[in-house]
């Protein structure tokens, strides 16, 4: 077979377009992920588990994808707002964030139901959320918003106070107090409380400057943010609690979606493989937690289920019922959500 000098020539001519192309090519499958939350940075290894949470999830799915997927991470609220993750989350202007679901609530209402107080009792019926109507609807609801639940996370929660200790619903009278939601807020409110809203990662200046007399919050929180620094007494979340929060491992469903399949589905599997950890992790802080405060000689309280049955009654009136009434679907969403034992 003969070759033409012209064939010759013209593939000596086309060989630096074609390996240009691949190197371009190559170059595209690599691309890094931002990963915000409002939580104190560490390792892996050590720190708070949120954050240990998203280091796991970024090596593993690292692993997974050859390496064709990085992350870089921004703890503290260190690249934009806490409150404002969310929306940029659905612009597409940050990948992912792990966010206390109920911050949202402002902009999309429905959100609310994430941290409705005493509606979600434990952790199992946390979970139950995923798989029944409630958790296939806001999914749904989200995605249609421009973000994608990655990894399920809730966490009980339990009260710090720097005056006297808070357990039943007389003992909110008169102190300025901050729920983590609208809807606990108005379930302190109808308590008699003061309500003063701010991020998980304000509470410690807002009670060291005398703003905020106690504050509710997860667990992990009440030990990450310092709190027993400034307090006189807490109230634990072990065993019972009015207080449970969703706060998932979100990403924008934009970003997602132009990921590659192998991508997608290592970020899908990684998240869900990190669930267990996530709920094991929010249990040994509701334990550790006590051991914190007391070496600081604060006064440690629990709750039962007398006094959650009072906080509920409080709630129902309060809080469920103005969800309910916002819109009809609010409602629905706290039909289903009341639907899940």
């Amino acid at each position: 077979m003969t070759i033409s000098r012209r064939k010759i020539l013209q593939g000596i001519a086309s060989a630096p377009a074609l390996m240009l192309a691949s190197r371009l090519g190559h170059a595209a499958e690599a691309k890094t992920l931002k990963i915000s939350h409002q939580f104190p940075g560490g390792t892996a290894d050590k720190g708070d588990f949120r954050d240990r949470l998203t280091r796991k999830f970024a090596a593993e799915v690292e692993k997974r994808t050859n390496g064709s997927l990085k992350f870089e991470f921004y703890p503290g609220s260190s690249l934009m707002k806490t409150v404002a993750q969310f929306s940029a989350l659905r612009k597409g202007a940050l990948d992912m964030t792990l966010y206390p679901l109920a911050y949202a609530g402002g902009e999309v209402q429905e959100l609310n139901i994430g941290l409705m107080p005493c509606m979600v009792t434990s952790y199992e019926q946390g979970f139950a959320w995923k798989k029944a109507e409630i958790g296939r609807e806001l999914t749904k609801l989200l995605e249609a918003k421009g973000v994608k639940i990655v990894t399920w996370i809730w966490q009980a929660g339990g009260t710090a106070s720097r005056v006297s200790p808070i357990v039943a619903p007389d003992d909110v009278k008169g102190l300025k107090i901050r729920g983590g939601s609208r809807e606990m807020d108005l379930m302190l409110k109808a308590a008699g409380g003061i309500i003063s809203s701010v991020p998980s990662n304000e509470i410690y200046p807002a009670m060291q400057t005398g703003s905020l007399d106690a504050a509710v919050t997860s667990s992990t929180s009440l030990i990450s943010f310092r709190l027993e620094e400034i307090s006189k007494a807490l109230t634990s979340g072990r065993g019972k609690s009015f207080w449970y929060m969703f706060e998932p491992l979100l990403m924008s469903k934009d970003i997602f979606d132009a990921l590659t399949p192998a991508q997608q589905k290592a970020i899908s599997d990684v998240g869900t493989e990190l669930e267990s950890f996530a709920t094991a992790s929010a249990k040994e802080d509701d334990e550790a937690v006590v051991a914190v405060y007391k070496k600081v000689g604060a006064k440690v309280s629990d709750m039962d289920d007398v006094v959650v049955n009072r906080w509920r009654k409080i709630a129902e009136e309060a809080a469920w019922t103005d969800f309910s009434k916002r819109s009809a679907e609010c409602e629905r969403f706290l039909k289903m959500a009341k639907a899940v034992a």
